[in-house]
């Protein structure tokens, strides 16, 4: 443990140190349910469906989707606040799969969400923050270029573009300042993270209470109404058993949106009363989120025609929704709404993912300095080495040359790796059963509810999306791709046991 003189301590936070791990309990209840609805709550929810409505094509199951979606995160969420109220440290998953399998399995999981999942999601999620406020500001645009060292052919990329745009600036603007805000202590971190959900809640709300107040005044309810659950594609009814891997695949989205729900339990040595209060966070932070995501998208379907949502200009839904309520300003109005909401979302999981490779390195997996925290009781070396890695993640970018466009390559990454996160859900929920074989007399201060049933539902539906993503032609080399990278691993884990 880090040395801590009494005059490193502010006088805020002297008396919530804990004198064990060095870091700050200052997260209460409200704060660890904002922190989840604040993680998953970013770009998604505005624009996913289109994807989701494509795949299904019938507003039934758009819903439905969601629904699903939901209950399976809020199920993963119940059945984790059992190794959250048993582990409520620093590294979360990482520690639960750590004591449940042994430092091999938590390192590749730690090895997967540093190098694409935390970081990546973090830099897709900057370019989305910067995406708008290009509506805001036409200036910020991925063809604006400071830099342009020309294109390098890539085998099996494409044309890599050497450049950068002030797009891409703009996200890794917002990613440094984050980074430097939340270096400069746990209250600093949280006091954004409360504001900013809070706010984009009260926006999604917004959205959501003038969509549904606009009922009767759109023939657009009606015109969904009348073919509600038949699923088409390409105009042709999709047969039952055809529709069963669709469910799967066009689950993706809805998964993605609904991510970083688990990220409350990173920060499990900063939350006051741990056992009570990261289970409850959990839940209450899944379900609240939850019931926003579906009235959001019951609101698309009273203002939207279905095929109005499917081809959204640039996916775009809750801008299109917005119109027809809002008019002009509408595009100004909800760009400004989902600056607030990625900004709120970049923060949280910036400040989350830095206790993960934190407790990596403090078991001796990764650089040393990375274990230790700084004056202000917060894993300053973690913040600064995973923002730069962001950072690194945020330059690269594809160009097609036939259409003039540009693709993050993070995107393709994260794309990858889907199927890998879904193994390590699968893991951890099995984290559960063999705990309580291996420790059935540890401390359990709250209990997976509907233990075992519900916890085996869970792995046998995600297996079944991983089984669905590996048949689908459009995800299987994805999915194969996602478990090399998890692979990749293995020899470096080995290199640094080597060290030891």
């Amino acid at each position: 443990m880090r040395n801590t003189s009494a005059g490193e301590i502010t006088q805020e936070s002297s008396r919530n140190v804990d004198r064990e791990t060095g870091f700050v309990r200052g997260l209460g209840l409200l704060d660890g349910t904002m922190l989840v609805a604040g993680n998953m709550i970013g770009s998604g929810i505005f624009i996913v469906s289109a994807d989701i409505a494509r795949q299904v094509g019938s507003p039934g199951w758009l819903l439905m989707i969601w629904v699903i979606t939901g209950l399976f995160t809020l199920a993963a969420a119940v059945s984790y606040g059992e190794l959250a109220a048993m582990y409520p440290r620093a590294g979360g998953q990482y520690i639960y799969l750590r004591e449940a399998f042994g430092p091999m399995w938590a390192f590749l999981y730690g090895w997967v969400l540093f190098l694409i999942v935390q970081t990546g999601t973090i830099a897709a999620v900057s370019i989305g923050f910067a995406r708008f406020a290009g509506v805001i500001w036409p200036a910020i645009s991925p063809t604006n270029l400071l830099l342009d060292f020309g294109l390098v052919p890539v085998p099996g990329v494409g044309n890599l573009s050497l450049s950068l745009s002030t797009q891409q600036l703009t996200g890794i603007l917002a990613t440094v300042l984050l980074t430097w805000l939340n270096l400069r202590g746990l209250y600093t971190g949280k006091l954004i993270q409360d504001v900013f959900t809070l706010t984009k809640i009260g926006a999604l709300l917004a959205l959501i209470g003038l969509g549904l107040a606009y009922l009767g005044r759109d023939p657009a309810a009606a015109i969904n109404a009348a073919d509600f659950w038949t699923p088409r594609a390409n105009g042709e009814t999709i047969g039952a058993l055809a529709f069963l891997p669709v469910i799967g695949t066009a689950m993706v989205g809805a998964l993605f949106a609904s991510e970083a729900w688990n990220n409350v339990g990173f920060a499990g040595d900063e939350m006051r009363n741990p056992k009570r209060n990261l289970p409850l966070s959990m839940a209450l932070g899944v379900l609240l989120t939850t019931g926003l995501y579906l009235l959001a998208n019951v609101a698309y379907l009273f203002t939207l025609p279905l095929e109005a949502i499917q081809n959204a200009p640039h996916d775009r839904v809750g801008v299109a929704s917005a119109k027809v309520v809002l008019g002009q300003y509408a595009e100004i109005l909800m760009a400004i709404g989902i600056m607030v909401s990625t900004f709120g979302c970049m923060n949280g999981i910036i400040l989350a993912g830095a206790r993960v490779y934190y407790s990596i390195a403090k078991d001796g997996l990764f650089f040393k300095p990375v274990g230790t925290l700084n004056r202000k009781h917060v894993p300053g070396v973690a913040l600064v080495l995973q923002g730069l890695w962001i950072i690194v993640l945020t330059l690269p970018r594809t160009y097609d040359g036939a259409t003039q466009t540009y693709s993050n390559l993070y995107s393709n990454l994260l794309d990858y790796i889907v199927f890998g996160v879904m193994v390590f859900y699968i893991l951890t929920m099995a984290a559960i059963f063999v705990l309580r074989r291996k420790r059935p007399d540890a401390e359990r201060p709250v209990r997976a509810w509907g233990y075992p049933w519900l916890t085996a539902l869970y792995i046998v539906f995600a297996v079944g999306i991983c089984l669905a993503l590996l048949w689908s032609e459009k995800t299987r080399l994805n999915a194969i791709l996602g478990l090399l990278v998890i692979l990749a691993g293995l020899p470096v884990y080995g290199w640094w046991r080597s060290r030891d």
